[in-house]
């Protein structure tokens, strides 16, 4: 963990447990509320499905958020077989089902391991890539698709927790711009059942972890901290 002390002002990060149905803004707008100053932002989206870890940046810390960009991650999902959603996650609709009865755990493993390296992904239309201009999640609500170009990603690490079929319980640690979302929906794809992410939680970026995180309604200023990494 780096090294952090208390700040005396308005200034530095704190480590939020950013909870499910909330946008990383809504969190956002509620430490502005808490803490009394508009000058907040966060490193590192996590959507509304997604709840754990959000770093959130007050002050001269927002413009830091560079600093943050380049840090690997850490998840915990739990994926669906059999089913394929508009979205890639449990909120959206189902558009496809298919019989995943005769896959073994030992082809799940398999194709899991597989996934382990370097590759190309292609960024969910839900995403909040940029394409001419305009966010992508903000095309998928108007029923939009466009052309995405594949991104160099890294899967240092997936490991399975548990199967207990449909589901899939796994740990992945990986580089930045990596979806979980698009991860679940490429291993269903590689399954031959489709596949789509039911849960998300982040438990760390770079050598920040979870476990240090404040609950939301727990903040006030004197969880605001400054690093010195």
């Amino acid at each position: 963990m780096p090294t952090i002390t208390k700040s005396e002002n308005k200034d530095g990060l704190i480590l939020v447990a950013k909870p499910g149905n909330m946008t990383s803004h809504d969190v956002v707008d509620f430490v502005r509320k808490k803490l009394g100053t508009r000058r907040v932002g966060h490193a590192g989206t996590l959507d509304p499905l997604a709840e754990g870890l959000l770093i959130v940046l007050v002050g001269k810390y927002t413009k830091l958020f560079p600093r943050f960009a380049s840090c690997d991650k850490e998840y915990l999902g739990v994926l669906k077989l059999g089913e394929i959603t508009t979205t890639g996650d449990c909120g959206g609709k189902i558009i496809k089902q298919q019989d995943y009865s005769l896959i073994t755990e030992e082809k799940i493993r398999e194709i899991f391991a597989s996934f382990e390296g370097e590759m190309e992904q292609v960024p969910p239309m839900v995403s909040a890539v940029r394409v001419g201009g305009k966010r992508l999640y903000n095309l998928a609500r108007k029923g939009i698709t466009v052309e995405r170009k594949s991104r160099k990603i890294n899967i240092y690490s997936l490991k399975i927790i548990s199967i207990s079929l449909p589901y899939v319980e796994f740990c992945v640690r990986c580089s930045k711009g990596t979806y979980i979302r698009k991860l679940a929906e490429d291993i269903g794809e590689a399954l031959s059942c489709g596949a789509h992410i039911i849960k998300i939680k982040r438990l760390a970026i770079g050598a920040f972890k979870l476990s240090d995180a404040i609950q939301l309604d727990d903040i006030n200023e004197s969880h605001l901290q400054k690093n010195t990494f």
